[in-house]
Parts: C-alpha cells; structure tokens; sequence
C-alpha cells in the first residue's frame, strides 16, 4: 500500500507542475528559451535513456519469465509499439492548432500587432474582442489536449514508481520539466484573454490534474488484474509512449526554443545523469 501512495504521490508531483508553469507566465516577461531548450533536452534525454536501457528490457525479462523466450520478445516489442500507437492517435484526434507540441514563447503569445492609420474605436473594439475569443479558445482548448496527453504520462509515470521505485523518481522529474513550458502555453492566452491570473492559473492546474487520474485510473483498472504478464505489457508500452513523446515533443520543442546544438547537450545530460543514477542503485 505505501508504494501505491508514493506512486500516486510523484504522479501528483509531475502533474500539477504545469501550474508552476503557468506561475511563471504571470511573471516572466521574457522566455529564457536557452535554459528552456537545455531543460528539455534533457527531460527528453532521462526519457529516452531509461525507456531503451531499463524499462523495455526490464519488460522483456518479465515477460520472456512468464512467457519463453521466443513469445516473450514478441509480445515485448509488439506492446513498446502499441504504446508508440496509442500516444501516435491521441496525438492525431488533438487538433494541430490547439496541439501541446506546438508550444509558443511568451512574447509570442503575448504578440500584438499594430493597427494600422486611424480606425473607429468600435472597430478597434471589436478586434481585440475578437483576438482575446481567440486567445481564451487557443488556451481552453490546449489546456483540453495537455490533459488528453497527461492521461498516459500519469499511467506511465504510476506503473513505473509501483514496479520500480528507483527509477521513477527520475522519470516523474523529467516528466514535471516538460509540463511546466505546458503550463505556460495554457496559463498565458487566457490570462491575456481575459486579464485574470485566477482563471489562467486554475485551468493549467486542471490540464496537470489529469496525470494523476491517469494514475488512479489506472490502478483501479489494472490492478484487479496485475499479473507479471500484464505488468511486463504495459511496463513495455510505457516506454514505447516516453521514448515517442520525447522524439515528437520534446526535442522538437527544444530545438524550437534554442540552438539545435542546445538541446542536444541537454539529451546527453540526461542520459548521463539518468545512466548514473540507475549505477548508484545497483
């Protein structure tokens, strides 16, 4: 029961650090895209490190266990696919405008531009109304589709911390990186949609909320029918889902927000910091 706590309790920690983000909007005027890129090569790194090195082959074991050796390797490269799938269609059903991979610095979001000769104030009026309905849809619904994508985090960063606390400590960490520039990219067209912090911030937190009941329902699903089978499956679907949100989200995202070469150093960071840590606990 205590492992089950402290799963839940690192899901609720990777979740709700897109509120962090959105804190950090309210009072950061400029985006320091250079540690934001390192951030995220890194996260991307720890991700991609512990997925191929740890917990496939982790899954493999248990699998080839219960299953030989022949069945067992089938069934682990065929369930680290599916995860790649599933996280591949949600991605698909979100649509590209509202998508949460296409993050935006804060300038840009916060982007206006000048009108041109002498309008009516009316027109004028109508404009921003216009451009803040905008802002608040862009917000509502990233928000909408952070909370889709944190659905499997949650479950992925839960089955992790309940099979193998040691490395999800690091996991959950690279996972609260990548949520807070998310936390950003909700918190910042509401806020200048509707000029409040309040609404801004409480439909970050709730995009992140939906990492935990990931989790919960997660556990509440599976649980009742955990067998090493099952564990090894979707333990191989986990990382089939990090390593395919750390190659269309992160890197991508890093390279974005700085030079190429940025968040490249920051992947092999992670990977070394990642690696060290899985020694230390050997």
């Amino acid at each position: 029961m205590n492992n089950v706590w402290f799963a839940f309790g690192l899901t609720l920690f990777a979740g709700l650090s897109t509120g962090v983000g959105s804190v950090l909007a309210f009072f950061t005027k400029k985006s320091n895209t250079k540690f934001l890129s390192v951030s995220l090569g890194f996260s991307a790194g720890v991700m991609i490190y512990v997925s191929m090195v740890e917990i496939f082959f982790k899954a493999r074991g248990s699998l080839i266990d219960e299953l030989g050796s022949v069945k067992g390797s089938w069934i682990t490269v065929i369930a680290f696919f599916g995860g790649m799938l599933l996280i591949g269609v949600i991605d698909k059903l979100v649509p590209s405008s509202e998508n949460p991979h296409e993050l935006h610095s804060i300038e840009e979001m916060n982007e206006k531009h000048p009108e041109e000769g002498h309008h009516a104030v009316q027109m004028q009026k109508r404009e921003e109304a216009k451009k803040n309905h905008k802002l608040l849809r862009m917000g509502l619904f990233t928000a909408l589709a952070i909370a889709i994508h944190n659905f499997p985090e949650g479950l992925a960063t839960f089955i992790a911390a309940l099979h193998e606390p040691e490395i999800a400590i690091p996991i959950a960490v690279a996972i609260a990186i990548h949520n807070v520039p998310e936390g950003i990219a909700v918190s910042v067209p509401i806020y200048f949609a509707t000029g409040s912090r309040k609404k801004a911030f409480f439909y970050s937190f709730l995009s992140g909320l939906a990492e935990p009941v990931g989790a919960l329902v997660g556990y509440l699903i599976l649980m009742p029918f955990m067998s090493e089978t099952l564990m090894g499956v979707v333990f191989a679907m986990v990382a089939g889902i990090m390593v395919f949100i750390s190659l269309d989200e992160l890197l991508p995202s890093a390279r974005e927000y700085g030079e190429h070469h940025l968040s490249i150093y920051g992947m092999v960071g992670g990977m070394v910091v990642m690696a060290v840590s899985l020694l230390l606990f050997l």
